[in-house]
C-alpha cells in the first residue's frame, strides 16, 4: 500500500509538471489564432465561475437562499452595481431568506 501512495505522488507530479512546462517548450512564438487567443482570454473566468457558483449554494444552510442570492447578486450587477453593493445585497438577501425558511 505504501508503495501505491509513492507511484500516485509520482504520477500527479508528471502530470502537473508537464501542464505547465509543454506549452512553455512547444509554443515559442506569439500565438495569432484568433479562436485560441479567445479561448485562453476566456479560461480565468470559466475557471473562477465554476469554483464559486457551487460555494454559491452550498455556504448557506439551504439552496434555496443561496439561490436567491445569487439571483439578487446577478441582477443587481446587470443594472451596474458596484461590487461592494452587490455583495452587500446578497448578504442581505441570504439573511432575510434564513430568517424566512426557519
Amino acid at each position: 500500500m505504501q508503495r501505491n501512495v509513492y507511484i500516485y505522488i509520482l504520477g500527479m507530479w508528471l502530470v502537473t509538471y508537464l501542464i505547465r512546462v509543454l506549452p512553455l517548450t512547444l509554443i515559442r512564438r506569439q500565438i495569432t489564432n484568433r479562436t485560441i487567443r479567445s479561448f485562453l482570454y476566456y479560461v480565468p473566468y470559466v475557471t473562477l465561475a465554476v469554483m464559486t457558483f457551487p460555494a454559491i449554494l452550498t455556504a448557506t444552510q439551504s439552496p434555496v437562499s443561496g439561490a436567491l442570492a445569487l439571483v439578487a447578486g446577478l441582477a443587481l450587477a446587470w443594472f451596474g452595481g458596484s461590487l461592494f453593493q452587490v455583495s452587500v445585497a446578497c448578504c442581505a438577501v441570504v439573511f432575510l431568506a434564513e430568517l424566512v425558511i426557519k
